[in-house]
């Protein structure tokens, strides 16, 4: 399947609950997250989060390159209650597998089947809210009830503990180390801690999500 292909597929969406809103991420939301961004950083450690204007421009522009390549859909995250952009994450890592004709695990060549949730980043203002839990919610939804994949992973810097534990809270179970995997965001070549959830597990994971959001 040709990249045009892929992006075609790979439609923008509109996400929305009651404390976040998932919007297409464009370069008109550059000053958002600017000002998302202007306020503590000790949790950016081993997070790339652009701190000027023109880096943010650049950030935007690639992950926006990446979908029109039909490997990614990046999101400005909205706090509903403020309409304020708090903050981004993105599908990452689409996938469409060939399969024979007639095999019952394609779901249709319209569906990818299996992507990435991570490129996660918030306020300050915006972490241990509602927010990123039905960020989340509705990310796993779109993609185990409309895309229907098999798989959705998440991927942190096996130095990340807090994202770690925070992946674990969602429900993901962790596959293991990929050692020397990618560059870091801090200039180095980090080990990858990677997790995932399949397809038998989402419903467990949906009503774990949904309770914590009505406590």
């Amino acid at each position: 399947m040709l990249a045009t292909e892929r992006a075609t597929l790979v439609r923008r969406v509109v996400l929305e609950g009651r404390h976040a809103r998932l919007e297409p991420l464009g370069v008109g939301h550059a000053r958002g997250l600017l000002a998302a961004a202007s306020g503590p950083r000790e949790t950016y450690d081993f997070t790339a989060v652009p701190a000027d204007e023109p880096s943010m421009v650049r950030y935007i522009e690639a992950a926006l390159r990446d979908q029109e390549a039909g490997r990614a859909l990046p999101f400005a995250t909205v706090a509903r209650a403020t309409g304020r952009v708090v903050g981004t994450t993105r599908f990452g890592n689409i996938e469409f597998w060939a399969w024979p004709p007639g095999n019952l695990n394609q779901r249709g060549e319209d569906r990818p089947d299996v992507g990435e949730i991570g490129w996660t980043w918030l306020a300050a203002s915006a972490q241990r809210t509602p927010i990123n839990t039905e960020a989340k919610l509705l990310m796993l939804a779109h993609a185990f009830e409309t895309w229907r994949v098999h798989r959705v992973s998440f991927m942190t810097d096996a130095r990340n503990e807090r994202s770690r534990r925070a992946i674990l809270r969602l429900g993901a179970r962790f596959d293991g180390v990929l050692r020397t995997a990618r560059p870091a965001s801090d200039g180095g070549i980090r080990d990858t801690a990677a997790f995932s959830i399949v397809e038998n597990e989402w419903p467990a994971v949906k009503t774990q999500l949904q309770s914590r959001l009505n406590q």
